[in-house]
């Protein structure tokens, strides 16, 4: 074939490999900065997160297609690869297990104090009662986003006996999100970060639900305020939080204003954080690449 493909970020060799065997060129340089990137020359870009992909960047470029190596494409001007014949493919089907069983097992862990009674154990106390859970039987949970995770959270959680409530804008025949406000015990987000859901949690959005909820958020950070998640904490209206993604997750860059926010958050017994993991296992690691391999397949119908 002769296209050449440009991979600038770690990926499963299996991915280097599958399209060499298509009849790709490839060049890897997973440890490449930024600013020495260039795609001219490159019909094809892999990538995760390591490049911002403006119009400026991609009208310099000869790409016929970008796969992102994960799910979430809001760091690619997506409406202009459209406008300019440069397909986008993205592997969401390759971690969408791996993230519905991370928020199952968030979930239980809080209902159950896991991780709060653990550590107590561990410093020689041994408080039963002030460890008692509660059950995920019949409890309502609200899945905003109902595309490969949000689906596949719903199919997990059916051994649980609980009732969901689907909500998806963009889904025909799923429920409303006043139904989620309405009835919702649990709310798990598994939305696209847009112009439209950036801060969509805020104070407003917590005050319309019915009853105190936990909320789990393995989609983006920035979906959430900080701000608004202080607040749920503190007024009730929030009774936990599992939380796999941040606003920043550049640590050594927060602002005091961010770090005092998170500390106030942090500070409450029932919150519960792993670091951008959700869709992060050795099996997602290869998924991935299978899920992008056949997109690109299709595409040059190989």
């Amino acid at each position: 074939m002769g296209k050449k493909v440009l991979i600038i970020d770690e990926v499963h060799p299996s991915l280097a490999l599958g399209l060499r065997s298509l009849g790709f060129v490839v060049d890897e340089h997973p440890n490449i900065l930024q600013k020495d990137v260039s795609l001219k020359g490159y019909q094809g870009l892999v990538l995760r997160s390591k490049l911002a992909l403006g119009a400026i960047e991609l009208a310099n470029s000869d790409l016929e297609f970008i796969a992102r190596a994960g799910a979430g494409l809001d760091l690619i001007d997506v409406n202009y690869c459209q406008a300019n014949q440069i397909a986008v493919f993205s592997a969401n089907e390759g971690n969408r297990d791996a993230v519905a069983e991370h928020v199952i097992g968030q979930l239980i862990t809080l209902a159950r104090k896991i991780n709060s009674a653990d550590s107590q154990v561990r410093q020689g106390v041994w408080d039963r009662e002030g460890n008692r859970g509660w059950e995920l039987q019949g409890k309502t949970l609200g899945i905003i986003g109902y595309g490969n995770m949000g689906q596949s959270l719903a199919k997990k959680l059916q051994g649980f006996e609980m009732n969901i409530l689907a909500y998806d804008k963009y889904a025909p025949g799923t429920h409303t999100l006043a139904d989620v406000f309405q009835h919702a015990d649990i709310v798990s987000l598994h939305i696209p970060l847009t112009d439209e859901t950036r801060e969509m949690v805020n104070q407003t959005f917590l005050e319309k639900f019915a009853k105190p909820i936990v909320l789990i958020n393995s989609s983006r950070g920035a979906i959430c305020s900080l701000k608004a998640l202080a607040w749920g904490l503190a007024s009730e209206k929030l009774k936990g939080i599992a939380i796999d993604v941040l606003p920043n997750e550049k640590l050594a860059t927060w602002s005091p204003e961010e770090k005092a926010l998170f500390e106030q958050i942090s500070s409450h017994p029932t919150t519960l954080f792993s670091p951008h993991v959700a869709g992060w296992t050795k099996e997602s690691y290869w998924k991935i690449n299978d899920v992008l391999i056949e997109k690109i397949k299709a595409h040059y119908q190989l």
